[in-house]
């Protein structure tokens, strides 16, 4: 019966119309806060109450690049049991090619007026453009290398670690191992990516101003249809047969292969997926905040990713988005009210989610209310044979 209504409204229909918990109220609220920011920004007078500045729209969506980047752990942790603590990899490469493209844009408005070389080349006394920057003045190209990058790390470094089956906490330690590998790598100067300085002074993108509020604006809404996207494709995942094999290798690995399944390959492939998620995130991330160094590839990082998906929900999906959402505003704010004691708040929060909150947010607040409903029904149920009882 399900397959013949899936039939009659189409694959993508289907799977909007049938989000699993929350998921509908989840893609509601994303469409109504992105209309709202847009209308709010764009048409509302600035003296208005209604009215969301320009920054605001900037750091929301800074916000939605990290519950993608949420979104992508999630996917591999939550449903492959894959705990991976070197994303920030996938993401700051995605981000370091966004850079390359919005370098190449600037021409000769540096400060060298140099149209070939990028500034901090020029200063470093290189004579020409080596040949990995090349095509990178293409948008298209860009784009598609903000997917093939991260996604060729993956499948390389998946590759030798899955088939050597190498697992638990000890793949944890690797992807941090590779993450720290590349942050070291990207602070030579000799790499080509800016050193310690990174990719920063970018000027525009696709002909548009970055400083403009309608280029920001556009850059936040990309945002959210990019989170949007992400979901909808996870959800497609887990919700397949592809899904359930995930889940079965996550419950018991050695049982689900066993049975035949080829089980570093269904680990690599969703590997592979949530790279390039990640790398997406990077991509919508750096021309918003204006900079890619290599501290973005710091393992602390990409640590802090899966306390955002432990807040708000593993295994969840748009509770891994509210995480993200939730751990940032606090960090933006705490940092401004105590900023030294943000670090201590963060940890706290750690400890409390995995003491109080195993299951995090969206995980543990329904069971909460399900013992609250309980409790109630069970209470009347004692008055209604207190009352048969008097009579």
């Amino acid at each position: 019966m399900q397959d013949n209504k899936t039939t009659e409204k189409g694959p993508f229909l289907s799977l909007i119309t049938d989000l699993p918990g929350g998921g509908k109220a989840f893609m509601g609220i994303l469409v109504a806060v992105a209309l709202f920011t847009t209308i709010s920004n764009a048409f509302i007078p600035e003296g208005s109450l209604f009215h969301i500045p320009t920054y605001m729209v900037g750091l929301m969506g800074k916000y939605l690049c990290y519950a993608l980047l949420a979104l992508s752990v999630d996917l591999i942790w939550g449903y492959c049991g894959i705990l991976s603590l070197g994303h920030g990899a996938f993401f700051s490469l995605g981000g370091y090619v966004m850079g390359m493209y919005l370098m190449r844009q600037i021409g000769d408005r540096g400060v060298y007026g140099n149209a070939d070389l990028p500034d901090f080349m020029v200063f470093l006394n290189w004579q020409e453009l080596p040949w990995y920057w090349f095509g990178f003045d293409s948008f298209i190209f860009a784009a598609l290398m903000v997917m093939v990058v991260p996604g060729l790390l993956a499948f390389i470094f998946g590759w030798f670690t899955f088939r050597s089956r190498v697992t638990g906490v000890y793949f944890s330690i690797i992807t941090q191992a590779m993450t720290y590998a590349l942050l070291l790598a990207f602070f030579r100067n000799d790499m080509g990516f800016g050193g310690n300085n990174g990719l920063t002074d970018f000027k525009e993108i696709l002909g548009f101003d970055l400083r403009s509020d309608g280029t920001r604006l556009a850059l936040f809404a990309g945002s959210a249809i990019a989170v949007a996207v992400g979901y909808l494709v996870c959800v497609f995942i887990t919700k397949s047969k592809f899904g359930r094999v995930l889940i079965a290798i996550r419950d018991a690995e050695s049982r689900t292969r066993f049975t035949g399944y080829r089980v570093e390959l269904y680990k690599l492939t969703v590997f592979i997926v949530s790279a390039v998620l990640a790398g997406i995130a990077g991509a919508f991330y750096v021309p918003q905040v204006g900079i890619i160094n290599p501290s973005e590839f710091s393992p602390a990082n990409s640590i802090e990713v899966v306390i955002w998906v432990a807040v708000g929900g593993r295994g969840t999906l748009w509770g891994a988005v509210l995480g993200a959402v939730l751990v940032n505003w606090g960090k933006s704010y705490f940092t401004g009210a105590f900023p030294e004691a943000w670090l201590y708040l963060l940890g706290g929060l750690f400890v409390f989610t995995t003491l109080f909150l195993p299951k995090g947010i969206v995980g543990t607040v329904p069971e909460v209310w399900e013992k609250i409903r309980k409790k109630g029904r069970a209470v009347n149920s004692d008055l209604v044979q207190q009352k048969t009882g008097d009579m």
